[in-house]
């Protein structure tokens, strides 16, 4: 029998914010970046919280972070991730999107997190939260340093083409899967799928939701990560627990509305 997966963008859809901005002062403090680069990556990250990063930008800022992580020692970037992901992504991360991760996987379904952000960043993420595969942007490495080469973007339609390679691998009914983002740029990711949601849209991706008959959620809950999930526990134990925690009509709501 076919599987099911729900499909998950992670800036601003499962937090409030940029994995890359929200990590740039780790990076600073680690030596990895310049004050300099802190303050650009800060301008980039107002753009994209307020929605007005268009294609070009989003593009330039793209660039900007594969030259920036040239040289770069991969180690090194692992190792201030996992010790800084608690700090800097909890206070960012939306009850209504662990809920309803939790709500999946009750249901038997797969989580994958996709994400234009890398993966060194995305995969401690996606841990805590218990997803079962991740898709994200991978850097070219040699040596054991990253070579400001991209050897997969993901994003815009990059993220569907993923998704059906995904769902070849493991089985997924992509008709019967689900997708959320509060993203435009992530339009092929659902219409990917059969059950399409769109998180906290704007007016532009509200009325192409209409059109194409995607659900609206609408996200702002902050839950602390620390208190609630502990990543040597098994994940999908511990999700279990707080899916029977919270309460779960909002999410049924949800799941059902189409």
């Amino acid at each position: 029998m076919s599987r099911v997966a729900a499909f998950f963008d992670l800036d601003k859809t499962i937090i409030a914010t940029s994995a890359s901005a929200a990590l740039s002062r780790p990076f600073y403090e680690g030596g990895l970046v310049t004050r300099v680069d802190v303050l650009r990556t800060a301008y980039a990250h107002f753009l994209f919280v307020v929605g007005s990063a268009d294609a070009d930008q989003t593009e330039r800022m793209r660039k900007h972070l594969s030259e920036l992580a040239a040289g770069w020692d991969v180690d090194k970037v692992r190792q201030i991730v996992a010790e800084t992901v608690h700090d800097v992504i909890d206070p960012y991360v939306y009850a209504e999107a662990v809920e309803l991760i939790a709500e999946h996987h009750e249901l038997g379904h797969d989580v994958v997190i996709v994400s234009a952000s890398g993966v060194e960043l995305v995969e401690p993420i996606a841990t805590v939260l218990g997803a079962d595969h991740v898709v994200a942007t991978r850097m070219r490495v040699a040596d054991g340093k990253y070579t400001g080469e991209m050897e997969f973007y993901a994003y815009g339609e990059n993220k569907a083409v993923a998704i059906r390679e995904l769902a070849g691998k493991h089985g997924y009914d992509l008709q019967r899967s689900y997708a959320y983002t509060d993203s435009i740029t992530d339009a092929p990711m659902l219409d990917a799928v059969g059950h399409g949601f769109v998180v906290n849209p704007d007016r532009t991706l509200r009325r192409l939701a209409a059109e194409r008959g995607w659900g609206v959620l609408a996200f702002s809950r902050p839950v602390s990560l620390r208190t609630t999930l502990r990543p040597p526990t098994p994940v999908l134990g511990v999700l279990g627990v707080l899916a029977a925690a919270v309460a779960g009509v909002l999410v049924w709501r949800a799941l059902r509305r189409r």
